[in-house]
């Protein structure tokens, strides 16, 4: 058995556990080193739970005992190194054996299946929902940091072009968590993170919530740290033949939300982008072709 299939067992049964089965579960899908190499005892101590608590949470997933967790994990660190330094080394030598175009074309087959997962009807009934809390929304914060930083700000400047005040936290000066002070329950939090999951980002997503305010949450597992403080999850895979997770789904949901939330409200996305177009027009913001579109650059005589 691979530790993909603990984990599936561990998701399936999540929301069945008690909430000290649940702190230990967490514990393994967060941990998967110390899981492999530390002691149950020392385990538990970290996780904040009974020794005995580990072993129940592995009969409860259908194993002997805690031994066969830790073995399926220590297998999986043998072959198949982990960390970003060790998955560049296994990807350059699978680059290696395969050729470069095998590893594209094993991303872009990935990432067509991935997409095609998202469209799942219960996935989209997830977005809908997240789209509902967004028009329905004062505010919108949005955060995202290290890798996950370019999706939040890409849903959150879609949402200013649609006309709605979306806030991006931690842009100027690291300030972050001091601008949900004006927060309240009429706004909302999106949230982006995936494994390895970033402290501040989790962190501030709890602190919202702990403020009365909903959070959309944009991350890998309905387990994550950040599911678990959400309102409403979005779960987007990031598995990847590359070193380093890929967010391509992540971009596509916020890309979906920002187009659906602009749809809803057409006449104040339509106002907000005729006053872009304007300033844009008056700043001289873009390159404008030589040549419009249509028109032949064939005539020797056309004047330049």
């Amino acid at each position: 058995m691979q530790t993909e299939s603990v984990i599936e067992k561990i998701v399936r049964a999540f929301d069945r556990m008690s909430g000290q089965l649940q702190t230990a579960a967490r514990y393994i899908l967060e941990s998967p080193h110390e899981v492999a190499l530390l002691s149950m005892r020392e385990q538990a101590r970290q996780a904040g739970v009974q020794p005995a608590t580990m072993t129940r949470l592995a009969k409860h997933l259908g194993f002997s005992g805690y031994d066969d967790i830790r073995r399926f994990y220590a297998d999986a660190m043998r072959n198949d190194a982990t960390g970003f330094a060790g998955r560049v080394d296994a990807q350059a030598r699978n680059q290696k054996l395969k050729g470069d175009l095998a590893l594209a074309a094993d991303m872009l087959d990935g990432a067509a299946r991935q997409m095609a997962a998202l469209g799942q009807s219960a996935e989209l009934a997830r977005m809908l929902e997240a789209v509902d809390r967004i028009c329905d929304a004062s505010r919108i914060y949005c955060l995202g940091l290290r890798s996950s930083y370019p999706v939040a700000w890409y849903l959150h400047y879609k949402l200013s072009l649609a006309g709605k005040e979306a806030i991006m936290l931690y842009a100027i000066a690291g300030i972050g968590a001091d601008v949900l002070g004006h927060a309240t329950a009429d706004d909302t939090l999106v949230a982006v993170s995936v494994a390895p999951y970033t402290r501040q980002t989790v962190e501030t997503a709890d602190y919202a919530r702990s403020c009365g305010v909903p959070v959309i949450a944009i991350t890998d597992s309905p387990v994550s740290p950040l599911a678990q403080l959400a309102t409403t999850a979005l779960i987007v895979p990031t598995d990847s033949p590359s070193f380093l997770h890929t967010l391509t789904p992540a971009f596509i949901v916020a890309e979906i939300l920002g187009a659906l939330v602009a749809g809803r409200n057409s006449e104040t996305s339509g106002q907000a982008l005729t006053r872009m177009d304007r300033q844009s027009a008056a700043l001289n913001t873009h390159l404008t072709p030589r040549h419009p579109p249509g028109r032949s650059t064939d005539n020797k005589n056309e004047r330049p």
